[in-house]
């Protein structure tokens, strides 16, 4: 088991009596982390069902749910004593979260949940479990975690903080950072022996997204279509998104684009954020960015410039830290690449200038932002930290 940044914040909660709800692409460490709580916690009496199996999903999807504790019973679970149950793939069984709720309310059953998207879960766990559970989401390895699955750094601030210190460690960050961007952070592929079994992985994980995801659970009737809009999007990492101009070019109106548009960010193929405004209204009606899952896996598929790439590998590696990520662009064309939480403001360059700072100063003395920081292959320790937030002048 390696360390994730979302363990702490799953144990912070385990003597809640709520649910715990995983969310995520696929493959991104969510069965681990599950198998990893119900060894801990489980002990003898616990169950682990993989609704994914359609032996084990048909005992969960019974109407009577008297015959669904019969069969939990049956693999062992004593309801008289505390008890968990964990239900990998909760995306397959549509009436989970109300058996989740009798069962709750009724015998105190801990349960334990993963789901490879937001786009089936957010509509399950309607508000019948409103109150009774915790979702997590989980990502791609962030750079930091995947240098604690290297072996580079320790899982703790104080230990990372004191390794960067190193020269040693500061001059291997920067190389290892090459193989992040080319790779990406999905865990099987980071602890895979060899290029070649890194580049297969990355195929074999888009094609079982596709398979899965868009044809097992959307039932999309274009198919064809459908893949040429994944593959244009990830040839558009860092532009602006014009739905109008995507639908002409992929042959699609641009109604069913949005709808596509939703279930791909949904189920976090993508990921589209929006300009920072101090009026909310105008910053939703204007263009988004877009961004992808993974950086390993746009890699195996487009070929972009060393900025774009860079971009996006710095993009997943902030996103889970932060509650919001924007971007600001003048109609000049000058911006901001990222704006967290609308007080720090990051730029990011694979070759930045001294003018670079000169200009982001002043528009972040425009904006109001405090905060601010220029991100380069040379200068990556805050990402690695992100713990002071205070960088700017």
């Amino acid at each position: 088991m390696k360390y994730r940044d979302v363990l702490p914040k799953i144990e912070a909660v385990l003597d809640s009596g709520k649910a715990i709800v995983l969310t995520g692409m696929r493959r991104v460490g969510k069965t681990t982390i599950l198998r990893h709580f119900y060894h801990r916690l489980g002990g003898e009496n616990a169950v682990f069902i993989d609704l994914e199996n359609p032996v084990e999903r048909r005992a969960f999807e019974k109407e009577d749910y008297n015959l669904i504790k019969n069969e939990l019973e049956l693999k062992g679970v004593d309801f008289s004593k505390p008890h968990y149950v964990f239900l990998d793939e909760i995306q397959y069984v549509r009436s989970a979260p109300s058996v989740m709720k009798f069962f709750v309310d009724t015998y105190g059953t801990r349960f334990f949940v993963s789901g490879s998207a937001s786009f089936y879960l957010k509509n399950l766990f309607s508000e019948s479990l409103a109150g009774r559970k915790f979702i997590f989401e989980l990502y791609p390895l962030t750079f930091r975690e995947f240098l604690i699955f290297k072996g580079l750094l320790p899982p703790d601030s104080e230990g990372i903080r004191r390794a960067l210190r190193s020269e040693r460690v500061r001059a291997n960050v920067e190389s290892l950072f090459e193989e992040y961007m080319r790779f990406g952070g999905f865990p099987e592929v980071v602890l895979a022996g060899s290029e070649e079994e890194k580049r297969m992985l990355l195929k074999e994980m888009f094609v079982s997204f596709y398979q899965k995801e868009v044809l097992g659970l959307a039932g999309f009737r274009k198919n064809r279509e459908l893949m040429n809009l994944m593959l244009f999007m990830m040839e558009s990492v860092g532009s602006l998104l014009d739905v109008s101009k995507v639908a002409r070019q992929v042959g699609l109106s641009r109604h069913t684009v949005k709808g596509y548009l939703e279930f791909l960010t949904g189920s976090y193929f993508l990921r589209l954020i929006h300009p920072f405004s101090l009026n909310r209204q105008v910053e939703i009606r204007r263009m988004p960015k877009v961004y992808m899952c993974d950086c390993g896996m746009l890699n195996a598929f487009v070929t972009l410039d060393r900025g774009r790439n860079f971009e996006q590998a710095v993009f997943q590696s902030i996103l889970p830290s932060v509650e919001e990520i924007n971007f600001y662009r003048k109609k000049t064309g000058q911006e901001v690449d990222f704006i967290l939480d609308e007080h720090l403001a990051v730029e990011v360059k694979w070759r930045p200038s001294g003018y670079e700072e000169k200009r982001l100063r002043a528009m972040c003395r425009q904006l109001g932002i405090k905060d601010w920081l220029i991100l380069s292959p040379k200068n990556l320790n805050w990402l690695v930290a992100q713990e002071d937030r205070t960088i700017g002048p």
